[in-house]
């Protein structure tokens, strides 16, 4: 597919594009600087152990953390493994409660299953209809066995901010782990380990123009988290996680860190801008339409639309040449079901299946709002002319 025919792309919270300043710093990594950041005995291992190090400071001051405390791992996905599973091996036996919202990503929940497999009672938390969490259910949720608290800072499908300073507070008072998943956070809001209390914090490099295969995992140091290591080897990452770094990732995640430290705040009003422009377009062309989740309490790119009566599998077909956007339902084996975050904040099964997610992020241009205004319009049109509604599994 040539760069002409692409369709539009309004899927960032999905993956983002690699930043060109991020590709020119990990290049020479794969073709000149080649070493192995753990071999200490020649100039190749040193070069890369100094470009490792260099990144991990990076991540560091883009949380405001120690970089000691930065751990790194293949994703998100391994960090909310290793947090998860890794607190309630250390503490099984010790204590037997973890608390969570409904809405969390797909492997919270499952490593909470895991959990519950060891014994952990869990207590799942509901969202209110802007699908945020009320502190105060945190608060009257919390026993003095509670090992840990997850809650995702920014949620992937609707994309609204959770208060994990207010949460990050209760959990250090009760003396429970709090962790907070925060790929879709990093680079789109502010973040600051030490003014939310988090003890553990999930990151993804490809939701931040950085490559795919490389995230991290802050562990706090002081008062000190612990927890057992997923993966047994040669005790890299402080015995935490072990196998060898792979540097140009490691140095590709940490350009991009220290690019969203440098440009968040300027990139945020400009990513806005876009997305309240696309929400007003789409609003006055296209009647019966509505938004998922908090308006207020939402990062700058996101909008979690629903048209009334359309079937959103079918909204994203009619455009797959023109605009990539992702829907709000997952597919199984068998059947396409509604979003379990989108039925959280109480959507019937049918509102649920037509809601779409639309993104728009740094590589945006200015001209493309338009543009995807006139294309999903058009094709909601065509769709409800058509009688192609919305279906219930």
């Amino acid at each position: 597919m040539s760069a002409e025919t692409r369709p539009l792309y309004l899927d960032y919270q999905a993956t983002t594009p690699v930043d060109q300043r991020v590709m020119e710093a990990m290049t020479p990594f794969f073709t000149e600087a080649f070493g192995n950041p753990h071999s200490t005995s020649h100039a190749y291992g040193w070069e890369a152990r100094d470009a490792v190090e260099d990144a991990r400071q990076q991540i560091a001051k883009m949380i405001n953390a120690d970089p000691r405390e930065v751990v790194f791992t293949s994703g998100a996905t391994e960090s909310n493994n290793m947090a998860i599973k890794g607190v309630a091996r250390f503490f099984e036996g010790r204590k037997g409660h973890m608390i969570a919202p409904v809405t969390e990503h797909k492997c919270v929940l499952e490593s909470l299953k895991y959990a519950q497999k060891l014994g952990y009672e869990i207590t799942w938390l509901p969202v209110a209809a802007d699908g945020l969490i009320d502190p105060d259910d945190i608060k009257a949720a919390i026993r003095d066995d509670t090992a840990l608290v997850s809650v995702m800072h920014v949620n992937n499908e609707i994309g609204t901010i959770q208060p994990v300073a207010e949460i990050g507070a209760i959990c250090r008072e009760k003396g429970a782990y709090f962790h907070t998943d925060a790929a879709q956070a990093a680079g789109k809001t502010a973040i600051d380990v030490q003014d939310m209390n988090v003890d553990l914090m999930s990151l993804s490099a490809h939701k931040m123009y950085g490559p795919m295969g490389i995230g991290a995992l802050y562990v706090r140091r002081k008062p000190r988290v612990r927890l057992e290591p997923l993966m047994d080897g040669g005790g890299q990452e402080r015995t935490m996680r072990s196998g060898t770094l792979p540097a140009p990732l490691v140095v590709g995640f940490g350009k991009a860190a220290g690019i969203v430290t440098d440009e968040r705040d300027t990139e945020t009003t400009r990513i806005r801008d876009f997305r309240d422009r696309l929400l007003k377009g789409l609003q006055q062309r296209v009647p019966d339409l509505y938004v998922n989740g908090s308006m207020e309490h939402r990062i700058a790119g996101n909008l979690s639309v629903g048209f009334k009566g359309i079937d959103s599998e079918a909204l994203m077909d009619a455009l797959k040449e023109r605009v990539a956007i992702s829907s709000g339902s997952a597919c199984t084996s068998a059947a396409v079901e509604p979003s379990y975050v989108l039925r959280a904040l109480g959507l019937s099964d049918e509102d649920a299946h037509a809601s779409v997610r639309l993104c728009v992020g740094r590589m945006t241009a200015p001209d493309e709002i338009e543009v995807a205004i006139e294309a999903i319009s058009e094709a909601v049109r065509t769709l409800r002319a058509d009688g192609t509604r919305a279906s219930v599994a």
